[in-house]
């Protein structure tokens, strides 16, 4: 397993300049940050990004993308996640679904589909996990069966972010039996407001509702929305793991906290305080590298499922030991109702950073796939 190191270019750097100068632009006075990808759903917003062509960067110009590299697509998603920008309407269907459509996708699907992800009006969850499943893909039990001109679909999805909200997303289901679980899946599109779909809220703690379980009861899907090839949807869910498993989403969550606790209470540190933030900026830092380095891999045309893997597990293991940490040094009861941002999104944080570590794949899953890449 092998992560190069890198640096950006003074071009991918200019873009960097011209990201936070449309940010600071753009995000009204008084703007609350969200956390990481957990942050609002603002189709207005997403339309803004399109404009400038940084939704669905790597997306080909011949359908409607910017044809960008993976870096650059970087450099954008780690600026936006940093400023706690409200990117949750495009960011499944950008990061994770265009990718994909691309590598399995029909020329009618990517026709259809990547335009409307580009320009910021398609808007895509993610399918994969199950009540019975979690991360263990290889155990979904929602099932697909043949009929005339599609498939009947039943089953149910759950912790499926912004399904709500979304248009579609691509449901890993069974087609057929087989002795080997790995075989005899596939990958459908399905629609979210589909006759006998139903979605329904799995708050967190706080309230607010991001994740939700949805069932399908003979859901129909035409034939032109199977993704791929029937029965190969093992080896392209696995493939596209990489682009959802190793990017900055997986360590910035906590960025915010931490930022605002330099810029607010900075001036008065302690001692455990400054080593903490020193702990927490030096770790940032070395996680940021391996990201980078999956995405200069992507850029090659590779597929470092097992590096992406490693960096998950080690970014959100991360995320969750800082939020731990401020929560410790801050040293008095937060505030969540007061002026100070930091108490805000500190107090959010304690509550929904036990998700950090599910979403995406479980640290026990992901330790398994790492560990099967080094002894090779």
């Amino acid at each position: 397993m092998i992560f190069t190191p890198t640096a950006l270019s003074e071009d991918e750097e200019r873009l960097r300049a011209e990201v936070r100068g449309f940010l600071a632009e753009t995000l009204p006075e008084g703007f609350e940050p969200g956390l990481g990808l957990g942050s609002r759903h603002d189709p207005e917003f997403s339309r803004k990004l399109a404009a400038r062509g940084w939704v669905g960067m790597t997306i080909p110009r011949e359908y409607g993308g910017a044809g960008a590299s993976p870096v650059r697509r970087f450099v954008v998603v780690e600026e936006l996640l940093a400023a706690g920008a409200p990117i949750a309407a495009h960011w499944v269907a950008e990061r994770q679904t265009a990718p994909t459509m691309l590598a399995f996708g029909t020329e009618e699907q990517k026709r259809w589909f990547l335009p409307r992800i580009a320009a910021g009006e398609c808007w895509f969850s993610l399918g994969m996990s199950e009540p019975d499943a979690g991360s263990d893909l290889a155990s979904v039990r929602t099932a697909a069966t043949k009929v005339d001109g599609g498939w009947l679909l039943n089953g149910t999805k759950i912790w499926t972010s912004g399904a709500h909200l979304n248009h579609f997303f691509v449901v890993l289901c069974r087609t057929s039996p087989a002795e080997d679980r790995h075989q005899g899946l596939s990958q459908l599109i399905v629609d979210l407001r589909a006759e006998g779909l139903t979605v329904s809220p799995i708050p967190f703690l706080d309230g607010t509702h991001h994740f939700n379980e949805v069932v399908f009861d003979d859901v129909f899907v035409p034939d032109q929305r199977v993704l791929g090839e029937i029965g190969s949807g093992w080896r392209q869910v696995t493939s596209e793991l990489a682009y959802e498993r190793a990017g900055p989403d997986r360590y910035l969550s906590a960025f915010g906290p931490l930022k605002h606790f330099v810029a607010e209470h900075g001036g008065s540190f302690d001692d455990e305080q400054r080593a903490a933030v020193g702990r927490a900026a030096a770790k940032l830092w070395t996680i940021r590298q391996l990201s980078l380095a999956v995405a200069r891999s992507l850029e090659r045309g590779a597929a470092p499922a097992v590096q992406a893997a490693l960096v998950k597990d080690i970014g959100t293991v991360y995320e969750q030991e800082v939020v731990e940490s401020l929560r410790r040094v801050a040293g008095r009861e937060l505030d969540p109702s007061g002026p100070g941002m930091f108490d805000k999104l500190l107090a959010r944080a304690v509550l929904t950073a036990p998700s950090f570590t599910l979403r995406g794949g479980t640290t026990e899953v992901l330790r398994g796939i790492a560990a099967r890449g080094l002894a090779r």
